[in-house]
């Protein structure tokens, strides 16, 4: 079974536009089966996984190109960056002798950062690139598709077509995750997990960096998933780990470039010095993360100790889903300062400050008791909104809504 994708339309507009199509994120978030769906009979398709289409592409890239043609979706293409140079020659002649361009080419990659060096080097002003993470509810329940926005008018919108949930049917979607081979397929989730982690350590991690000792990495995923939602201290996980603080960081990057994590920054400004500056991290993956763990079942995750963080890592993924499905990226941050007054989102749009609490309840007491603490920034603050257990959408009072976690 196939789940359409929000991001299928913003593919097929710019391929209208841009010569090169690129989508990266994790590896099984379902990057080439997107693609592969939206291709007509005029384009074809190669893996760089094939060895003998990485052989011929490293060795002779014209000669790849004309054995495959000029409108080719190409997988995992990452492994031979050295054919942009030949694709930018190719999309750039095309362009000289006055035909179309548009849509030559598509690639798709599950390591984002080091194919970013050669776009920006080899592709500038010829692709348009986004980002893939696995299925969103929004579009599991073919709900619409619109970038999350703490506007009023834009919350009563996408409440419209709110699915209520309670708080086990949210657990078993945390616990369940969102690789569209768990949520399509009788694939055991457990077997799923397990296979999916040993592909990641074994082939990805040695194309993306010579990380060393593979153990030492498991031990470092592992750590990493059971302070998802929490800050990221270096020097804290240096020390209880064993391993220096530069490699810490190194295996950070690692795991932010291949998709499998996602970096909230602090938002703080020149005005004043007494805010922690220490970024928190999400993993994009619920299920990944519920796995590395060893929760046995989603009941027991939602009365376990890291049921708040999971609950808050579900909320901020599917809200970072829903700015990646639209073909933007987030921009998104957390506020703490050290009066430990924190505040789990904030949202800017122009000079408007917009903060977000993410809270298990159904309706939660005083959850507005640490907004006050921006007004300091000097920006217009926003009514705030409580993304909670609420059934529907409802103000707490007139600068507060509480906000159902299920619509968004």
């Amino acid at each position: 079974m196939y789940i359409k994708r929000h991001l299928e339309s913003e593919i097929i507009k710019n391929s209208k536009q841009y010569p090169v199509i690129m989508v990266t994120g994790q590896r099984q978030v379902g990057k080439s089966t997107m693609l592969y769906h939206l291709m007509d009979e005029k384009r074809k398709y190669v893996s760089f996984d094939d060895p003998n289409a990485r052989r011929l592409a490293e060795n002779d890239p014209e000669l790849f190109f004309e054995t495959y043609g000029e409108c080719l979706l190409i997988d995992e293409f990452q492994r031979v960056p050295s054919v942009l140079s030949e694709i930018k020659r190719i999309v750039d002649m095309k362009a000289l002798n006055g035909e179309d361009n548009s849509g030559m080419f598509w690639l798709t990659g599950s390591q984002k950062f080091p194919m970013m060096k050669g776009v920006s080097e080899s592709l500038a002003g010829r692709v348009a690139v986004f980002d893939l993470a696995g299925i969103s509810t929004a579009e599991l329940e073919e709900r619409s598709s619109m970038p999350f926005s703490p506007v009023i008018d834009d919350l009563k919108q996408r409440s419209s077509e709110n699915v209520k949930k309670d708080i086990n049917q949210i657990f078993e979607r945390i616990f369940k995750g969102s690789m569209p081979k768990v949520l399509t397929t009788e694939t055991e989730r457990e077997r799923y997990y397990m296979d999916y982690v040993n592909t990641y350590l074994e082939r990805d991690i040695h194309l993306l960096e010579q990380v060393g000792k593979l153990n030492e990495f498991y031990d470092f995923l592992v750590y990493m998933a059971a302070r998802t939602s929490q800050e990221l201290n270096y020097s804290e996980t240096s020390k209880e780990l064993g391993i220096s603080v530069p490699t810490v960081k190194e295996w950070v990057t690692i795991l932010e470039r291949s998709g499998v994590i996602f970096i909230l920054r602090p938002y703080y400004s020149n005005i004043t010095n007494r805010l922690v500056k220490t970024p928190k991290m999400y993993f994009m993956d619920t299920g990944l993360a519920a796995y590395l763990c060893r929760w046995p079942d989603p009941v027991t995750l939602a009365n376990g100790a890291m049921a708040g963080a999971y609950f808050e890592t579900y909320v901020v993924t599917e809200i970072v889903k829903s700015f990646y499905n639209a073909g933007k990226q987030p921009d998104l941050y957390y506020y703490r300062d050290t009066d430990r007054k924190e505040i789990d989102l904030l949202m800017i749009i122009g000079d408007k400050l917009y903060p977000i609490e993410i809270k298990k309840s159904k309706s939660p007491k005083s959850p507005d008791k640490n907004f006050g603490a921006i007004d300091k920034f000097g920006l217009d603050v926003q009514p705030g909104v409580i993304l909670c257990m609420a059934d529907e959408m409802i103000p707490y009072d007139r600068n507060l809504w509480y906000f159902p976690v299920s619509a968004i």
